[in-house]
């Protein structure tokens, strides 16, 4: 089994990665699987501008052609070399885990593959295939814990020669995480706007990031978790009016669907109830909400969680990459799962 912990990534894109062919990245954080996913294909050598050299493929691609991955794959170069071949979108389905298995039994394939999957569960398909195979490198993609952020906080400042005081640092920190290009993108942002300042204070970050929290942020959060569609409009009318990110709701809520995410798993687990879960992991929850996410517990399944938070990280990572677009974004995400909700 050659699992990459997150502590070990750095090391092994450096001094590992050209011991396989097969990567598979997956894990809730997107950006994180997205990120990793390029630092491979650049460590390859291949070049991203080459169109017999690269090849991209969605999942969707493969829907109608189930052996073209296998065939991608161990198809010769038209000029020699090792071709790459980057499939994005992947989850559990029958043809990838059938490709996969017979890549994993086979002899090293002729060319580079790299698998970008979502969150996949322990026991899920692609998982049970690939973990056990000594030549697929499996890496996880988890949120960032505080001491990620934090070095990810020092990397991109310091590219700027800034320093960042411990209140700044603090406040920073509560509003990152849950998407590794979010938070790369929010750090890079708040460098630019102190560039020259030499430190960055707490007030730089309050005003070029913003706290969606103390415009209503949980205010959007519940009214999703309750289906309450005009309640949403009024919580997003004060968001855009205090000139603050709908963003940062959306962040907001992505962690908010995390710890449901947690905090049914452990009920499922452990055949518990939303106050006995509530009362372990939702303790720091403000007493008003709590009821709404007993009641959210009680409504909502584990798979229906997974999915909505696939979504929402979805949303996350396309708002980042295309910012003209993240108000529509956001808001027609944030509606789509309140809908889910009333449902």
């Amino acid at each position: 089994m050659a699992e990459i912990k997150s502590h070990e990534f750095d090391r092994f894109a450096e001094k590992g990665a050209d011991l396989y062919k097969i990567f598979v990245i997956y894990g809730p954080d997107r950006g994180l699987v997205s990120e990793r996913a390029s630092l491979l294909a650049k460590k390859t050598g291949v070049s991203p501008d080459d169109p017999f050299s690269m090849l991209k493929l969605d999942i969707s691609d493969l829907h109608g052609d189930p052996g073209r991955l296998l065939d991608e794959v161990n198809s010769l170069g038209l000029f020699g070399g090792s071709k790459l071949v980057w499939l994005r979108g992947a989850a559990n389905e029958k043809y990838l885990l059938d490709a996969i298995q017979m890549l994993a039994d086979g002899p090293a394939p002729e060319n580079i593959l790299i698998v970008e999957a979502g969150d996949l569960k322990k026991g899920a398909g692609l998982r049970k295939v690939a973990e056990p195979a000594r030549t697929i490198a499996v890496i996880p993609c988890y949120a960032d814990d505080v001491k990620a952020l934090n070095s990810l906080i020092d990397t991109e400042l310091g590219a700027e020669n800034l320093r960042i005081s411990s209140d700044a640092r603090q406040r920073l920190l509560e509003l990152l995480g849950g998407d590794r290009v979010a938070s790369r993108n929010e750090i890079r942002k708040l460098a630019l706007y102190c560039r020259g300042q030499g430190t960055v204070e707490e007030a730089h970050v309050d005003e070029i990031i913003g706290d969606a929290s103390s415009v209503s942020a949980d205010e959007a959060v519940d009214a999703i978790l309750s289906g309450d569609l005009p309640g949403l409009n009024r919580a997003l009318q004060k968001v855009v009016s205090s000139k603050t990110p709908v963003f940062l709701v959306l962040q907001s809520c992505l962690k908010q669907f995390q710890l449901l995410d947690v905090m049914r798993s452990e009920m499922d687990d452990k055949k518990l109830q939303p106050g006995q879960v509530m009362m372990t992991l939702g303790r720091h929850i403000h007493f008003k909400r709590k009821p709404i996410i007993e009641r959210a517990l009680r409504t909502w399944n584990a798979p229906a969680i997974a999915r909505e938070t696939e979504r929402l990280q979805a949303a996350v990572l396309m708002s980042r990459q295309r910012q003209v677009l993240e108000p529509s974004i956001a808001l027609h995400t944030l509606m789509a799962i309140t809908l889910q909700s009333s449902r």
